[in-house]
């Protein structure tokens, strides 16, 4: 009897952590994942000194800032979206609208994360304490922004842009001029994704009279404009290295990450039925690419 109470336990709770994985998608923080790391071994690491380990804590809680922001930002768009997405078919068996995942429970999620990140920045210095609530507040602002505005793809660019300024905000607690620029390919990185991403909906967004690059200038025109964003993403990621400490091997990031975008740009040309594999996989190998080559760098 007991043995059958604690199955129906676990089952329970098994069926409840997958349903919030479909909800959030836990394995997506490998988008911003490796930027905060990537910063963080930038951060301390200096050509006459090579790298100097900033320990498992830090290690361990800046996973932890990363995994409850990116948390609270998806269950927070899951909410705030459910009217949108339950008239959207590619959107509608999503675990916020067919309610296997009620709004109580959504909310208790999105409010246990934020204190989270609050008090994982907390336990990291204070600049990351004070930073930790305008950085709330704007991955709420995402959710919010294409209902008025085309300028959505690049506030969810800055809402994963601003990982790897958590990263070396931990490391050193201040802003150097090289994790601007890092930055800022990461803003242009996402926001290119984005915009191909929302191709997806291009016809529904018009419907629904929501905001997006692709509905106020057509599918080519939003395509030329994810080009450019990660040409852009390249520049500022070259620019990175180059004001940073790190060494020529790590240049070898930027020129794979630039044949990693070229070929999810002739995948979404070729068929827009490639989209998912451009958006997840493409773009979840690159920023572990460049964390490994980054890693070689200071190694070697």
């Amino acid at each position: 009897m007991v043995e059958s109470r604690n199955q129906g336990v676990f089952d329970t709770f098994k069926k409840t952590l997958k349903d919030f994985n479909e909800l959030v998608a836990f394995e997506h923080t490998i988008f911003s994942l490796p930027f905060i790391i990537i910063a963080m071994i930038t951060a301390s690491y200096s050509v006459e000194e090579g790298m100097q380990w900033f320990g498992w804590r830090l290690f361990i809680l800046g996973i932890l800032a990363a995994m409850s922001a990116r948390n609270f930002a998806m269950a927070f768009n899951r909410y705030c979206d459910r009217d949108i997405d339950i008239k959207n078919p590619r959107t509608k068996n999503r675990p916020s609208v067919d309610g296997r995942v009620n709004s109580f429970k959504i909310l208790v999620f999105i409010c246990l994360n934020a204190l989270a990140f609050i008090g994982i920045a907390y336990c990291i210095n204070f600049l990351a304490f004070i930073l930790s609530f305008p950085i709330l507040g704007i991955l709420a602002l995402y959710s919010y922004m294409k209902r008025f505005s085309s300028l959505a793809h690049l506030v969810l660019g800055l809402s994963l842009g601003l990982a790897p300024i958590a990263g070396v905000v931990a490391i050193d607690e201040a802003i150097p001029y090289w994790a601007i620029f890092l930055s800022l390919g990461v803003i242009f990185w996402v926001a290119g994704f984005d915009i191909l991403y929302s191709l997806q909906d291009v016809e529904f967004d018009k419907k629904e009279n929501l905001h997006s690059i692709p509905t106020k200038f057509g599918v080519k025109g939003a395509i030329n404009i994810s080009r450019f964003f990660h040409v852009c993403t390249i520049i500022f990621w070259s620019i990175f290295l180059y004001s940073s400490p790190l060494g020529g091997i790590a240049y070898l990031a930027v020129v794979l990450s630039a044949a990693m975008l070229a070929y999810e740009h002739i995948l979404v040309a070729r068929d827009f039925c490639h989209i998912p594999k451009a958006f997840f996989v493409v773009n979840g190998y690159l920023g572990i690419a460049f964390l490994v080559i980054l890693i070689m760098d200071v190694m070697l």
